[in-house]
């Protein structure tokens, strides 16, 4: 994919988006301790992890979480329940009206499989969800991953390949691949 990343841990790159991880953080927590109720407290919280305002109609039930933020792109009327995970790095975006359960997770970082590698490299691509899909409690987006517009990604699953539009995704069993 064009979009795939390599950053070498220790870098330049690499200690500012340390920087950006804890700035995130420290702005996360703050805003996973305002009372439910706090509109203009969670606004103004949001509009510094992410760089801009929440888009119109856009629902975000804390507690939220995201390394980067920056990188998170939320279209209109996109719902995302409680207790989600964001890993934005290499980038996220959610089109108009993708509804997401609690305790899911979008994860566009990883390391090197291989052994000698994967301490010095961070890896990385970007998450595509197109329009009108809804995501299952507890699933897991990985890296790399276009999701079609009004697909349905069970709850549970494992997302590692794109999903075509106007289909329904399970599963989450690891299996072996390869051994070294």
């Amino acid at each position: 994919m064009s979009n795939d990343r390599l950053m070498r841990i220790h870098s330049p790159e690499f200690r500012a988006m340390s920087e950006r991880v804890l700035r995130a953080t420290e702005l996360t927590s703050r805003l996973n301790v305002l009372p439910f109720a706090d509109e203009t407290g969670k606004a103004e919280l949001f509009e510094q992890i992410l760089g801009k305002p929440l888009p119109p109609k856009a629902t975000v039930h804390p507690p939220f979480y995201t390394d980067h933020g920056l990188h998170l792109d939320l279209a209109e009327r996109v719902f995302i329940n409680q207790n989600c995970t964001f890993l934005d790095y290499a980038g996220i975006r959610l089109g108009e009206r993708v509804m997401v359960g609690p305790n899911v997770m979008f994860i566009t970082v990883g390391h090197p499989v291989d052994p000698e590698e994967r301490r010095g490299w961070l890896t990385g691509a970007p998450i595509d969800v197109a329009e009108n899909v809804w995501i299952g409690a507890g699933a897991r987006i990985l890296p790399g991953v276009s999701i079609g517009r009004d697909a349905v990604v069970a709850a549970g699953a494992v997302v590692a390949d794109d999903v075509p539009p106007a289909s329904l995704v399970t599963g989450g069993k690891a299996t072996v691949q390869r051994r070294w």
